[in-house]
């Protein structure tokens, strides 16, 4: 399937696959050639703007002006977008100045931990997530007196992944919930404070929170 449309004058064709999921559920992909294609049919100014937020590391903003600019014309929202991104992130490879992940050795955490106004009372591990990294854990330290969440560490896939290593079989569980389990109860047993993870096993950015 092709959806004609003009940009800048000169005509652009964007090619999809479609097909259908075993539940009947309508999928529709825009395959690299056609990334590639819609890519170089960009003006210089836009493709410099998207290339500086690669490099910058600032991947949302880079699918923001993707969709800015693709969404009307092209039908491109944010899921080709991701992809588009995603392709100039491999052409630059290691020149993406990437955003430093959180540690989650212990004494980087008592460390931050110490940082907090108020007494903690609390070290809990919370789910979040976006449409860049899906789910992911964080560990925060909940203080009163006065009260407040102070974040402590973000733990991702990849961080997880980076702080557990390989030579564990974790089963089914999510390696960002087992990493931010592990490093969280450490913190809270050296600050004799409890550890809260409401949702251990199964994502869910509604469980109930710690109450004091």
């Amino acid at each position: 399937m092709t959806n004609p449309a003009r940009d800048g004058g000169a005509k652009v064709c964007v090619a999809w696959r479609e097909g259908c999921t075993g539940n009947g559920e309508l999928w529709r992909i825009m395959d690299e050639v056609a990334r590639t294609e819609w890519w170089e049919s960009l003006p210089a100014g836009i493709r410099d703007e998207i290339d500086g937020y690669v490099l910058q590391d600032s991947f949302l903003r880079a699918v923001r002006v993707v969709v800015a600019v693709g969404l009307v014309a092209h039908d491109i929202g944010v899921g080709p977008a991701q992809l588009i991104v995603n392709d100039r992130y491999r052409h630059y490879g290691d020149r993406v100045a990437r955003t430093p992940e959180s540690p989650l050795d212990l004494e980087s955490l008592t460390y931050r931990a110490a940082g907090c106004a108020g007494r903690i009372a609390a070290i809990e591990a919370v789910w979040d997530g976006d449409t860049v990294h899906d789910w992911f854990v964080r560990l925060l330290a909940v203080t009163v007196d006065p009260a407040g969440d102070h974040a402590l560490a973000t733990v991702y896939w990849s961080t997880a992944a980076r702080y557990l290593g390989e030579n564990e079989d974790y089963g089914s569980r999510h390696l960002a919930a087992v990493a931010a389990e592990r490093a969280g109860g450490a913190l809270a047993a050296r600050l004799s404070v409890p550890f809260h993870f409401a949702s251990p096993d199964t994502p869910d950015d509604e469980a109930p929170r710690w109450q004091p």
